[in-house]
Parts: structure tokens; C-alpha cells; sequence
């Protein structure tokens, strides 16, 4: 007999079959590839400004990119730079030093940082002095929290992790964190240059939970070269025996041409798009077999996790670094390449060091481009929001909020809707769209119906859905 988690998703091989393609997956609307070349710093001061008149002492949230690691992983596609010299993180850091106290300068000390992450990259690379005046700079200029109350994560390579590193981020503050481990499986690690002993990951796990962090999360990504369902069954087997409170288990998309490091893996050590079918029908069963949530998209969780508990009270929200918890922060990113949310603006910095180190020490804000979301682009975002994070959308809560007819306003998208309820991936009932258990897995294909830009451009390049 089935958990009775799983009724929350049906894995209808047929419907994904038919439904699978390339599209967003919505960490913003609209999307990165909408953001704008000609939004400037002045643009971003100005949006900043606005935000400070209409939410006094509103809390905030901070996102610092780290970009070094010391190899590089084959499947990766993150804004990374890979390099032994330790010493490299240095002058980066100085500068980062300097984007703080100029952000922070715009915002002001009295609006609380109820979240804050490090990502990268990998933030675990900088030494432990490095890691403590980062937080101390932070502090400085910034209201950080001193109570443990807010949600404070960092993202942890664990072959990355020093002497005393564990028990030194929890006294900066960190009480969440999140541990690449990807396939624990051999073979798989040689062909992406990833090295990472099974016991590695268990003395990180154990060091974090004995230093009293909340909530620990491990990726994982399926498609790897040499996978297959016999293998990462048994990578299932050695996680669910972790007991971690969420994973993430993202779908290796494999973009050569777009991401240099991709040439390395051989595109015939591939499983198979059925052997990828039958993979991910396997994570779905064995984790919420295991008493995890399919919380949407990649990610699983524990019922008592937060990110659980924010869905079950319609608070769950979705942001660049994925599901949170913090939706009415406005999100300031500091570092290369790091996008922000202020307002109802995005706004990224630009994607090299050089160009970073140059503008940082102009005295001006790395600010590369950005997004100012009109009238239209708030209705859309609100919609595949409240999909993406709760699978359903109630039409009067929208028509009272932004002041449209559902029906009306979406004559268009409605005739795709419907075919959508036709085979099963929704319902359009007692004034509501709900996403059924087989629509879950597909429910970028739902959203993307709502997503104007997606129709008036068909070359942008995104990961298959599946």
C-alpha cells in the first residue's frame, strides 16, 4: 500500500511524455531573460527610495554570492570561479565590503534582516577569519538579527568544511544549511569531478544537527552520466538513512553549448530520456514513502519543515534561491551576477570580477540590468506564484487584489486551460483553478500558459521540464 503522501502527485508517464518541452522555472516573473540593459543604478536608487517610504521597518533579506570553488564539478552551470589560489577571495571580499555599506547606505538600519543566505559557488571556500568579518561587515551596516529568530543559511560543499568551521558559522548566526552531494554512487562522481565519500557527508550532517541546525538540506541531481534505477536507488537508500529535512533533487539539463565545463561529460554515458522517466518516478515513491512532502518542482521536505508548514498556511513563496518562506521582503543581492527584488523591480549586478572590482571602486553600485514590473507583469507573477507555491488559485482573492475578471482578463490562456482540465492536470471549479495530483509534476507547463513573454519569443533557451 501507498504512503498517503503520494496521493499528493501521480506520476502519469503518458501525460509528461506529452507535455514535456523547455520553459521557465519561475523563480521570478518574468523571467531573467526579460531583464533589461538599459536599467541603471539610478533607476535602482530610485526604486529603493519608494520602497523605504512604503515600508518603514518592513524586514529584509540579504543574498551574498561567493563565487570561487576550488574544482570544478562537470555539470554544473552556476557563476563560478575555479581556482586553487585561496588568496583570490581577498580582494573580492573587499570590495563586497564595499557594495554592503553602499547598499545598506540606501536602505538604512531599521528594517530587520529576518533571512539571509551565501551562495555560490561555494561559500565554505573562504577561510573561517574570512567568514567572520564577512558577517561582522554585514552586521555592521545592516540590522542583523542576534536572537536566532531569523532564517540564516549557507550553502556547504562538505569536502569544503575545515576544523571548527561547523561550530564557528553557528555562532555567526547560520542555523540552516544546505549540502551539495548530487550521487553517492562512484562511478557517477569520477564522471563529473565530483569526489565525495559517503562519509564525508554523514560527518558534515552530524556536526551540523550537533550544533543545533534547524534545517538541513541536501541536493541531489538526476541524469547524471552512468546513472540508472538500480543505482540511484541505492543513493535513495544511503539519504532517506541521513534523515535530512529537505532535498532538493534537481533534473540535470545538459546545455554544452551554453555551459563550457558540460563539454567534458560524454554525451553517450547519458541515461536515457525513459531511464530519466523511470529515475524520477523512483525519488517520488521512495521519498514520500519516507514521509517527505513533494512541496513543487525539485524540492521535498519534511512535514514539520518550515517550507511545509509555509504551504499549508499559504505563505510559501518562491524567490531566486528557490521556495521561502520571507515573501514580503524586499531581497538585496550583493556580489557578481546576484539578482535582487526590491519593490517591484529586479535588479542584477554584473557578471564578472572585473567588471565588479572596476565599477566597486568607482564609489557606484555594480548594477548590470534589471526589470520594472508593470500593471500586467504583477497580475501574471501573482498568478504563477500562488501556482507554483500552493497549486491553486482562487479568482476572487486575485480580482480583489488586482481589480480584473479572471475570465476576462484571461480569455486567451482560458481555451489552453481547458484542455489542460481535459487531461486531468487541473480543475476550473467553484471559482478556482486547482492543480490536480497528475498536473503537479507539469505545473511549469501551467504556468508557463500565463506567461506573456514566453508566447512573443520562441527562442529562449530553458531546461526541459521533466
Amino acid at each position: 500500500m501507498k504512503n498517503e503522501a503520494t496521493k499528493h502527485v501521480v506520476f502519469d508517464v503518458d501525460l509528461i511524455r506529452r507535455y514535456d518541452k523547455s520553459g521557465p522555472r519561475y523563480t521570478s516573473y518574468p523571467t531573467a531573460v526579460q531583464f533589461q540593459d538599459d536599467f541603471s543604478e539610478a533607476d535602482y536608487k530610485k526604486v529603493i527610495g519608494n520602497s523605504q517610504q512604503d515600508n518603514t521597518g518592513a524586514p529584509l533579506s540579504l543574498y551574498f554570492h561567493l563565487p570561487f570553488c576550488n574544482t570544478v564539478c562537470f555539470y554544473c552551470a552556476c557563476n563560478k570561479v575555479v581556482t586553487k589560489h585561496r588568496q583570490r577571495a581577498a580582494p573580492y571580499l573587499q570590495n563586497l565590503y564595499q557594495e554592503i555599506a553602499m547598499q545598506a547606505a540606501l536602505f538604512g538600519k531599521q528594517r530587520p534582516v529576518t533571512q539571509l543566505h551565501w551562495g555560490g559557488g561555494t561559500p565554505s571556500f573562504i577561510s573561517n577569519d574570512e567568514m567572520t568579518q564577512l558577517m561582522a561587515e554585514t552586521g555592521k551596516h545592516f540590522f542583523l538579527l542576534d536572537d536566532d529568530s531569523g532564517e540564516y543559511s549557507i550553502e556547504i560543499d562538505p569536502r569544503e568544511v575545515g576544523t571548527g568551521t561547523i561550530s564557528l558559522l553557528r555562532s555567526l548566526g547560520f542555523n540552516r544549511a544546505s549540502l551539495g552531494v548530487q550521487d553517492f554512487d562512484a562511478k557517477v562522481q569520477k564522471a563529473v569531478n565530483r569526489i565525495q565519500p559517503e562519509d564525508i557527508t554523514r560527518t558534515v550532517l552530524k556536526d551540523l544537527r550537533g550544533h543545533g541546525f534547524r534545517s538541513i538540506n541536501l541536493d541531489l541531481i538526476y541524469g547524471l552520466p552512468f546513472q540508472s534505477v538500480r543505482s540511484f536507488g541505492e543513493t535513495l537508500n544511503r539519504i532517506i538513512d541521513m534523515d535530512p529535512d529537505r532535498l532538493s533533487v534537481f533534473n540535470y539539463a545538459h546545455l554544452p553549448t551554453l555551459f563550457k565545463p558540460q563539454r567534458r561529460i560524454n554525451d553517450a554515458d547519458l541515461p536515457s530520456a525513459e531511464e530519466k522517466l523511470e529515475i524520477l518516478q523512483l525519488i517520488i515513491e521512495r521519498l514520500t514513502a519516507a514521509g517527505y512532502q513533494y512541496i513543487g518542482m525539485d524540492h521535498f521536505a519534511k512535514p514539520g519543515d518550515e517550507l511545509a508548514l509555509a504551504q499549508a498556511q499559504g505563505s510559501l513563496y518562491r524567490n531566486f534561491q528557490g521556495y521561502s518562506t520571507q515573501a514580503d521582503c524586499d531581497l538585496v543581492a550583493m556580489g557578481i551576477t546576484a539578482i535582487g527584488k526590491v519593490g517591484d523591480c529586479y535588479v542584477q549586478n554584473v557578471r564578472t570580477i572585473e567588471e565588479y572590482d572596476r565599477i566597486i571602486a568607482t564609489g557606484h553600485l555594480p548594477v548590470t540590468r534589471g526589470f520594472l514590473l508593470g500593471q500586467d507583469d504583477k497580475i501574471r507573477r501573482h498568478v504563477i506564484t500562488e501556482l507554483m507555491c500552493h497549486f491553486r488559485l482562487d479568482f476572487a482573492k486575485l480580482e480583489k487584489i488586482e481589480g480584473i475578471n479572471f475570465y476576462e482578463y484571461f480569455s486567451d490562456e482560458v481555451a489552453t486551460l481547458n484542455d489542460m482540465e481535459k487531461d486531468g492536470l487541473l480543475r476550473l471549479a467553484d471559482n478556482q483553478l486547482i492543480v490536480l495530483p497528475a498536473g503537479r509534476l507539469l505545473i511549469r507547463n501551467i504556468c508557463m500558459n500565463f506567461d506573456r513573454y514566453l508566447k512573443q519569443s520562441k527562442n529562449q533557451k530553458f531546461s526541459r521540464v521533466i
